[in-house]
């Protein structure tokens, strides 16, 4: 769709709703639509075929209101005229080109003299309300920044929790090692279009008015390539696999994305190439949980050590640490070890939460089971109850 077509379309009257409408009942006259005029409900009908763009054109732009809101201001403009009378310069003898006053959009918002040179950022938003509407623009031949990538890696618990330099490999666009991204072969460089000067685009009139369109020569880059790379077939850009060290960062969490900055794809004609962001999965581990910057671990004991009182090896990341068990701990107890948790740079370490949970055995031999029975009356004898407190018992 051109810029002429855009700016005469009416996107309201596609969707068959007045231009004061709500943001429900534009949705809801596009989903009715939509099932009405859907291709796979049509298969024959291109003519519903054709509606059924018109209309998803017509709500891409609506449905947004930032979009909905520069589109009527645009509309509000070309409806008073505002455009005719931006195509005429002040000054003795200033005649509109094309005879009836016409207009390059450039002109229009934000040129030099133009009818709104003085408000800020109207030239910038007309360029943004096209790109977000997917519509064609003319402004191919500026520098754009590269693409951010995305890419993922999966850690091991520990790893993860301790942080480590990760190789990763990416695939993808990157600035062609021979030409450096010129798309010119060597020896050569890239000169300025002589069709539009090195601006990109060339300006035609229309009845009344002038519209800036992408060079064909050039397809809008604004220079030409006589001696194309061989390697890039003049693009600049190449497909490599390229090998990039991450730093994981110590206590990274399961599915938390790391930026690499200027680690994406190249930018076109010298701008900034885009970032990198990797996205981290932590595997379970056996023995740790966590919570925060807490590590947790169940430790199991036998009712023994709890009632008579032990020291248990309890494992850390770094190794082992030996924790006591004062006689009568009761199961379920939780003991603190300070700064044996998720280590961190600048800050203290999480702590270790070691809980100790009862293991009752199976299979005991009748001198085990005949132990059991004279605790048991030994117990009762001392007139211990384990259910003396207990709440359910009223």
């Amino acid at each position: 769709m051109t810029q002429q077509e855009w700016i005469e379309r009416d996107f309201y009257a596609d969707l068959g709703v007045p231009s004061t409408a709500s943001a429900e009942e534009i949705k809801s006259a596009y989903r009715k639509l939509a099932r009405q005029l859907h291709p796979d409900a049509n298969p024959r009908d291109k003519a519903a075929g054709e509606r059924f763009k018109a209309v998803s054109e017509a709500h891409a732009v609506l449905s947004d209101p930032a979009t909905r809101a520069e589109y009527d201001k645009t509309r509000q403009l070309y409806r008073s005229g505002a455009f005719r009378r931006a195509g005429t310069r002040a000054g003795a003898g200033a005649r509109p080109a094309g005879g009836m006053g016409g207009f390059d959009f450039s002109d229009l918002f934000g040129g030099e003299g133009s009818a709104f040179s003085g408000e800020a950022g109207f030239g910038d938003m007309f360029g943004d309300l096209f790109h977000r509407s997917g519509f064609r623009t003319t402004a191919s031949s500026r520098p754009r920044r590269g693409s951010d990538v995305e890419a993922e890696t999966r850690l091991p618990f520990r790893q993860a929790v301790t942080g480590l330099v990760l190789p990763l490999q990416v695939s993808g666009p990157t600035a062609c090692t021979s030409c450096h991204g010129s798309g010119a072969g060597p020896g050569t460089q890239p000169r300025r279009c002589p069709s539009c000067s090195g601006a990109g685009t060339l300006t035609r009139n229309q009845g009344g008015f002038g519209f800036s369109e992408s060079c064909d020569d050039c397809r809008g880059t604004g220079v030409l390539v006589d001696f194309p790379c061989t390697d890039c077939q003049g693009t600049g850009v190449g497909h490599r696999t390229r090998t990039i060290n991450v730093r994981i960062p110590p206590g990274v969490t399961d599915g938390q994305r790391i930026r690499l900055p200027a680690h994406g794809e190249p930018g076109l004609r010298g701008a900034p190439s885009g970032d990198l962001y990797v996205t981290v999965g932590v595997d379970p581990d056996p023995v740790f949980g966590r919570d925060g910057d807490d590590l947790t671990v169940t430790v199991p004991v036998g009712f023994a050590e709890l009632a008579l009182g032990t020291t248990i090896s309890v494992p850390t990341l770094d190794g082992r640490v030996s924790v006591k068990l004062p006689a009568g701990t009761p199961p379920g107890r939780t003991f603190r070890l300070r700064e044996r948790g998720v280590p961190h740079r600048g800050r203290p370490s999480g702590d270790l939460r070691v809980t100790v949970q009862v293991a009752v055995p199976s299979g005991l031999d009748q001198k085990a089971i005949d132990a059991l029975r004279a605790y048991e009356k030994a117990e009762k004898a001392t007139g211990f109850d384990p259910r003396a407190d207990w709440v359910g018992r009223r």
